[in-house]
């Protein structure tokens, strides 16, 4: 299987397989305005479920438990405040944590005896803190500015170190796309939106915006020159650098995930960590949104963006129009006359088409009387 893998991978590289990914950009377009727009539907009817940092509020943490039945929770908190709705969770094998809205102090101490009577621990293993509101605005403004920062200094950074504009825009797009549909399914599951998850969102920027660069620096490579031969467009010099590395970004997403994986599944079913959880779960969203942004996202609107540009435009249309010129005159682009017959389907241009390979038929020949 690995080395099946591998040569796999050797090919994508080497052009005698390769996806028309870029060909097909469209599509990838739909599907991504698509997730976008149901992400954005989540966010406005649904929205996120707070922690107690970022609304504020009472927390009430019960140890020692042999039972996390949160039935009993719920019914010391009412004995105290009737209207209140708390919100129960376990924390680990043995705590149960409580979370209400600001209660006074006297309903404090009221809900610690009833939570400790109802559980039959002492008051000593009942422990309660107040997080107020603005601990939570502090660190949403913070984290609003630092993306802001971050934004900015992608697009000064990519545009000086690619020289293109259209690839800093491209990136951010990307950037735009990942964080709004992991905000989306992160709204949809309901997990409560933590410092932790602020974190996780905030890491994913980095993760992405790296596969991409790695994509555009083989895109930059192979186009380099683009308008001085006529055997490829700037689209399919453009899909190669794809195709080449397709293969390092799926290892490298395969590498990323995993540990993630775990320590989600960890933190969600086994140690019931909260933190852990929010922290994975952003991360582990991200990072696979990030992966296909950096694959049929990013590349494919860099290439429309280019395309757009007269001079690559006018390239592109002269090498389409010397392919139906050699196609009329059966030859190639070498100007050899093209082996087998005129149904066997021959490239006729430098540049192989998806998925098919020129042969040794269209191997250069040594001319007659050369040495």
């Amino acid at each position: 299987m690995a080395v099946g893998f591998a040569q796999w991978g050797n090919d994508l590289y080497t052009g005698r397989t390769s996806y028309d990914i870029v060909g097909k950009r469209r599509k990838f377009y739909i599907v991504s305005i698509v997730l976008v727009v149901l992400s954005l539907v989540v966010l406005l009817t649904r929205g996120f479920n707070l922690g107690i940092e970022f609304r504020g509020g009472s927390e009430f943490t019960v140890s020692g438990l042999t039972s996390l039945s949160q039935q009993e929770a719920a019914d010391a908190v009412a004995s105290v405040a009737p209207t209140e709705q708390p919100r129960i969770s376990s924390v680990g094998a043995t705590s149960l944590r409580i979370q209400t809205a600001e209660l006074g102090e006297d309903e404090v101490v009221a809900v610690r005896d009833a939570l400790a009577s109802a559980y039959g621990v002492s008051a000593d293993e009942v422990t309660s803190s107040f997080i107020g509101p603005s601990w939570g605005a502090d660190v949403s403004k913070k984290a609003i500015t630092g993306l802001v920062v971050f934004l900015v200094l992608v697009g000064l950074v990519m545009s000086a170190y690619f020289r293109a504009w259209r690839m800093a825009a491209a990136a951010l797009v990307a950037l735009f796309h990942d964080l709004v549909i992991t905000a989306g399914v992160y709204a949809l599951i309901g997990w409560e939106v933590t410092p932790a998850t602020v974190i996780g969102f905030l890491t994913i920027l980095g993760y992405s915006i790296y596969d991409t660069v790695v994509v555009f620096d083989k895109v930059r490579e192979n186009t380099a020159g683009i308008t001085d031969q006529t055997r490829s467009t700037y689209a399919e010099r453009a899909n190669l650098a794809v195709n080449q590395t397709l293969v390092r970004s799926i290892n490298t997403s395969v590498v990323a995930l995993l540990p993630v994986a775990s320590i989600l599944f960890i933190g969600a079913f086994i140690l019931g960590a909260g933190t852990l959880r929010d922290i994975a779960l952003a991360l582990f969203i991200g990072m696979a949104v990030g992966t296909y942004s950096s694959i049929f996202l990013a590349t494919p609107l860099e290439v429309t963006l280019r395309t757009s540009e007269p001079t690559i435009a006018k390239h592109t249309a002269l090498v389409l129009e010397k392919r139906r010129e050699a196609l009329a005159a059966g030859t190639d682009a070498s100007g050899e006359p093209v082996a087998g017959t005129p149904d066997a389907k021959i490239q006729l241009v430098g540049q192989l088409s998806p998925g098919s390979h020129q042969g040794h038929a269209a191997q250069p020949r040594r001319r007659k009387g050369s040495r």
